[in-house]
């Protein structure tokens, strides 16, 4: 262990406090762990704590405080509803915080995502400048969009939608469709979510591609990338499954040039990002017939409006931006191993590239 407290990563000094005891030094520091007594005297020596307000949604807002102090004891964690003195504030972890709030952190250090996007961040135009972010991905995340994935990409190819509403007509209506090695299934977006997802599609046996900006490998996956390869990379898809990054090249990709560009009678599943999707595009391909059915996890505006045509539309199926939902129990562990790291100056394998969007 370090024994000069300038080397270690704690928190910086703003102030001194005096600290009093009864107990000599040696007697005080009696009892504690080696941890306890590094602790201890960062406490001891700096006189501060380093404080990380939490701005998350208010029915799990308590949750997520009362976890992440638990898995970061040492450290001072409070909820955006009632952060004391802001300039305390050196790191945020945020999940789609109001545009102007972060600038308000005059001290911020590093901005945590609470989520793999970081597009709800960068939206904002006072974000303050130079401030490193870093994502939040996970196992846990992982698995969930795959499990979300696979069963919906399941669900179109055997035509689930269809038999359902011919339930409701006491209809008997057996479909044959082709075996999943003659489906083509594609992902845009080969990224964390994207790969993951698209090796599983894989595994399962689909004719799986993945379409990404730059050029990706991936063992059983066909990949195009670029402008050059996205009509061939659409051309192929039977279910297309948008896993894209938000950024200003990708807002609004999915719209009548792309669904035209589809085979007909081609489904479209979008966990990506609500502005991925142009809606009146989608509902005039589904109403012509070139496209089947669409099944919709992210919208522009959350929750959907009640008024929505998308939550009467026949071929349609919404959900309330579950695929990937990210819990203090799935997202704590990492967010807080992350934290640890950039405290001790180690690197971030979740630190994000700011200048690519993503």
């Amino acid at each position: 262990m370090d024994t000069d407290p300038a080397v270690w990563p704690f928190r910086r000094v703003e102030k001194s406090h005096s600290f009093k005891t009864n107990h000599s030094s040696r007697d005080g520091l009696a009892g504690f762990k080696c941890y306890d007594v590094r602790v201890f005297l960062c406490r001891f020596i700096e006189g501060n704590i380093m404080s990380i307000v939490l701005k998350v949604g208010e029915a799990r807002g308590q949750w997520w405080v009362d976890h992440m102090k638990g898995l970061l004891p040492d450290q001072d964690v409070r909820f955006y509803q009632d952060p004391g003195n802001l300039d305390d504030v050196e790191i945020a972890v945020v999940w789609k915080p109001e545009p102007g709030w972060l600038k308000t952190l005059k001290n911020l250090r590093v901005i945590v995502s609470i989520g793999a996007g970081i597009d709800h961040i960068l939206v904002d135009p006072e974000l303050p400048k130079d401030i490193p972010i870093i994502r939040t991905t996970g196992d846990d995340l992982r698995v969930r969009m795959r499990e979300y994935v696979t069963l919906h990409v399941l669900r179109h190819h055997r035509r689930i939608p269809e038999i359902h509403a011919a339930q409701k007509t006491r209809e008997w209506l057996q479909i044959i469709e082709p075996p999943m090695y003659e489906r083509g299934v594609g992902i845009m977006g080969l990224g964390n979510l994207g790969a993951d997802c698209a090796r599983a599609l894989s595994a399962l046996g689909f004719k799986t591609a993945g379409w990404s900006r730059s050029a990706k490998s991936i063992d059983g996956v066909e990949c195009f990338h670029g402008e050059d390869g996205f009509r061939a990379f659409l051309a192929r898809t039977n279910i297309l499954v948008c896993l894209l990054p938000l950024t200003p090249s990708t807002h609004g990709i999915m719209n009548k040039d792309l669904f035209a560009a589809l085979p007909e009678n081609a489904c479209v599943i979008n966990s990506g990002r609500g502005e991925h999707l142009v809606d009146d595009d989608l509902i005039a391909a589904l109403d012509s017939g070139h496209l089947r059915a669409a099944t919709l996890d992210v919208f522009h505006q959350e929750p959907l409006q009640s008024d929505h045509p998308f939550w009467d539309h026949p071929k349609v199926l919404v959900t309330p931006h579950v695929a990937s939902l990210i819990d203090p129990v799935a997202g704590g562990e990492i967010i807080a191993g992350n934290i640890r790291r950039f405290l001790a100056g180690e690197p971030v394998p979740d630190m994000v590239d700011v200048s690519r969007g993503y």
